[in-house]
């Protein structure tokens, strides 16, 4: 113990955790003993001793639960000794937390209670025998550990070598934080050092978000100082940022709202799924309006939405889909037309359009709205009559007019209007107030755009009705477009993408902001990071964009409609998102301005 902390002596940003027996009094202890800076700075005995089945340590170790304050004497030095001991970096913030095998089997671990005292990390020696199913519960074990504990857990078991007479160790190590396990092996190649990032802004921000965690009653634990340094001792730039990910080889996932697994990301699309459908079930018998009414657009937010409805339908039988496609002559192409009618006629129980174009004329002639809206274009010296895009009164009576039709038509029938607008249109503000932006359920309000055509896909998989697979395939392949601008020979003209970015980047954003509680110049160097391909300018521009329509939409997300919530991300201002509509973005942006130092 005391040669290895002579050798921390040369690796002063270094601290060793190993296992050591200690003789205290009358008894043996199995310790942790902490090593920083060439001296040995705390023993922490094991709490749990096991006596069952192949484990016999309570012939030689005695409980070191109740051993608090104490200190021992070796080698001439006084060291710190007992349970209620953390060992803490002030610099970095990092404080640890050690435990010894048993300690994480048993219901009252005592890492739970130093990560409430404000452990961060916590560390696990183990000597833990291989067998058929325990290295899944071990994972399992320190996964959750590592959640409901709001930290960092490393652990660590006995090596391939140690293997002896009945048993064989595995070397398994798993390092994990908050809930997701980083780093994992098993039976590895010796020599072997297993790694990962910890991230204890991330671990900090989760503890504060769940301000349970910091109302419980905590023990009393002291303090001794090591060195746990961070990767760097200074503010970085969004650069410097985005040069220790790489350096690091930290790889943020490019679409956090994704599961890249194939199989996981399945489960999770059937999991939303039935939330949604659950939700809008119970709504349907809480409000005794059985007839629910949809406008098909032949896009994947209304596609997702409907297929909601049918979902809805097997657990609420007597409900009835009333569908509407509201074309305007001229501006809708005839894909989406083709695709709506044909999602109308495979899914819902009655199937109607009414063509816009002539009640938006009327409206607009009767507000004083000029048809021939004159935009100058300075290139070619004159005006031109045109009707769209620059023109936010014609894009934006469309939307209202056809929310206009689904309420009024709602009441005819007796009926809710389902919302179809998602979560990352809510984010951006891409909704017209008043129009696609209220209803009377919205179904699809939590689910960001890069999932929804993973849930519309997955549904299709397992659709047994070959017509509608077909559909379902055809909008997922489908441009993201609002049409409200005339369209090119009946071809889609007008791309969402074009003019908001695109909805991977902004989701991006989206989660690592509201997830973590990232500062924009954190979000963009993880995007810089996750997208090595971008021009870093371009992932700040991008950036900017992002925070400057995610605040000044505030205002329209400070009046939704209800809608059930399927994941940790939403901004209902009911429940996750409280924010003011008056909030000023300029020192959001200001942190973004440091990208060429």
């Amino acid at each position: 113990m005391f040669i290895i902390a002579k050798t921390t002596e040369e690796y002063r940003e270094l601290t060793v955790i190993i296992g050591v027996p200690i003789r205290f009094e009358n008894n043996l202890y199995n310790c942790a003993a902490v090593i920083s800076a060439g001296k040995v700075c705390a023993l922490i005995p094991k709490q749990y001793i096991p006596n069952y089945s192949e484990f016999y340590e309570g012939r030689w170790f005695a409980s070191g639960r109740g051993i608090v304050g104490q200190t021992i004497r070796l080698h001439g030095h006084e060291i710190p000794f007992g349970t209620d001991i953390l060992a803490e970096d002030p610099e970095s913030g990092a404080v640890l937390g050690a435990e010894i095998c048993e300690d994480l089997w048993v219901p009252d671990k005592p890492s739970t209670h130093m990560s409430i005292a404000g452990a961060n990390i916590i560390v696990n020696l183990s000597a833990s025998d291989e067998l058929i199913g325990k290295q899944e519960y071990r994972k399992q074990l320190v996964a959750q550990q590592s959640g409901s504990c709001y930290c960092a857990y490393i652990y660590t078991s006995s090596g391939t070598d140690e293997s002896s007479t009945d048993l064989v160790f595995s070397g398994h190590s798993l390092i994990a934080q908050c809930g997701t396990v980083l780093c994992e092996e098993i039976f590895p190649q010796l020599p072997s050092v297993s790694s990962a990032v910890i991230d204890l802004t991330r671990i900090l921000y989760d503890r504060r978000h769940q301000n349970t965690f910091g109302n419980t009653h905590g023990r009393e634990y002291q303090k001794v100082r090591v060195c746990l340094p961070g990767f760097r001792t200074k503010e970085a730039s969004v650069n410097e940022m985005a040069d220790i990910l790489n350096d690091l080889s930290v790889i943020p996932d490019r679409n956090p709202f994704v599961p890249s697994d194939s199989q996981e990301r399945a489960d999770r699309c059937r999991k939303i799924l039935r939330i949604q459908a659950n939700g809008l079930a119970t709504r349907v018998r809480a409000a005794g309006f059985h007839n629910l009414v949809i406008g098909i657009s032949g896009g994947l937010d209304s596609m997702l939405a409907l297929i909601v409805c049918a979902e809805a339908k097997k657990i609420v039988p007597d409900i009835r889909i009333l569908a509407y496609t509201m074309p305007n002559e001229g501006n809708t192409s005839g894909l989406t037309y083709k695709n709506a009618r044909e999602l109308m006629r495979l899914v819902a129980d009655e199937a109607h359009e009414v063509p816009i174009g002539k009640s938006v004329r009327m409206h607009l002639e009767d507000i004083g709205h000029s048809l021939a809206y004159q935009m100058h274009l300075e290139d070619i010296g004159h005006s031109l009559a045109y009707q769209g895009e620059g023109d936010t009164a014609y894009e934006n009576a469309q939307a209202r007019m056809r929310t206009y039709i689904l309420m009024d038509a709602a009441n005819m029938k007796n009926g809710l209007v389902i919302g179809t607008g998602d979560l990352s249109e809510l984010a951006l503000g891409w909704c017209t107030y008043n129009g696609d932006h209220m209803s009377m359920y919205a179904v699809n309000a939590s689910v960001p755009k890069t999932l929804v055509k993973y849930i519309c896909h997955t549904y299709g998989e397992i659709c047994a009705d070959e017509e509608l697979r077909k559909v379902i395939f055809a909008v997922c392949d489908t441009p993201i477009t609002p049409e409200l601008t005339p369209n090119n020979a009946g071809k889609i003209s007008q791309m969402t993408e074009e003019k908001i970015g695109k909805y991977d980047l902004n989701d991006f954003f989206l989660y690592y902001t509201l997830r973590y509680g990232f500062e924009p110049s954190r979000s963009a160097a993880y995007a810089m990071s996750a997208y090595p391909e971008l021009e870093r300018k371009n992932v700040i521009e991008a950036a900017e964009r992002f925070y400057t329509r995610f605040f000044s939409q505030q205002f329209k997300r400070s009046c939704l409609p209800d809608g059930p919530k399927v994941g940790s991300v939403s901004l209902s201002p009911r429940g996750d998102w409280r924010m003011p509509s008056d909030a000023s973005v300029n020192l959001w942006l200001d942190d973004l301005k440091d990208v060429m130092k």
